[in-house]
């Protein structure tokens, strides 16, 4: 059996199972995507697994995230962080801008 090329990879087809707006963070097991449009549930959309995002992080002391870091997405308090959580938090990527203590995003570029 041939193996069938279907799509370039950077977005994965999603259907949701509640409606979604632009820019939610979606995590399916390893799996960490980010939403381009508002997808409404039941509804086939995209979700982006690749390319350079906006990541909401805590701010505050001691929050700030070097430029090359690896990041992490922790579900439960919808931030990006350095902390794997003992694998509790699912990889992002790499961050590609330094973000201050102060800053309450951090652009990443996603690669997992």
């Amino acid at each position: 059996m041939a193996t069938t090329f279907v799509q370039e990879g950077s977005a994965v087809d999603y259907t949701p199972g509640s409606d979604l707006a632009a820019g939610d963070v979606v995590v399916q097991n390893d799996l960490v995507g980010v939403t381009k449009r508002a997808i409404t549930t039941g509804e086939q959309g995209a979700l982006h697994v690749a390319g350079v995002f906006d990541f909401p992080k805590a701010t505050g002391g001691s929050t700030a995230i070097a430029a090359g870091a690896t990041v992490y997405w922790d579900e439960g308090e919808q931030v990006a962080k350095t902390d794997d959580e003992a694998g509790a938090n699912k990889l992002i990527g790499k961050v590609v801008a330094a973000a201050g203590d102060n800053d309450a995003e951090v652009r990443v570029r996603m690669s997992q």
